[in-house]
């Protein structure tokens, strides 16, 4: 009798656990990524030298991963590319890009950045699923 229980304890157990795990695997599926892409004019080359570090500091500690495309070439597949460089950052989701971009670590760049980018257009794109 008592293995009855020990086996009915288990698989209640057992069941619970999966439960729970599906939940949580469920729920990252769920969120969806999103990506920030800026177009950037550089003002002052050594300023924004120094400032790239400090921006991809404060977006990591947002939950941002910064790509490191900011000078890199732009190719423009179909019309003409941005005339600007671009900067392209991956984010947990749209929700996380839209709060960084308010966020007091952001507006605590403003000044630095002012004087060393000039931001030409910046929009956030949510991945499909």
């Amino acid at each position: 009798m008592r293995t009855r229980y020990t086996v009915v304890l288990s698989m209640v157990a057992g069941a619970a656990l999966g439960g729970a795990a599906m939940q949580a695997v469920n729920a990252q599926l769920a969120a969806k990524k999103a990506y920030t892409v800026t177009e950037l004019e550089t003002l002052n080359a050594q300023a924004a030298a120094d400032l790239a570090k400090r921006i991809s500091d404060a977006q990591a500690n947002a939950g941002g991963r910064n790509f490191r495309t900011g000078g890199g070439k732009v190719v423009g597949m179909v019309g003409p590319p941005p005339p600007a460089r671009v900067a392209i950052t991956e984010w947990e989701s749209l929700e996380k890009a839209e709060a960084f971009f308010k966020s007091k670590a952001w507006t605590d760049l403003g000044a630095d950045r002012d004087k060393a980018l000039k931001t030409i257009r910046r929009y956030a794109v949510e991945a499909a699923q």
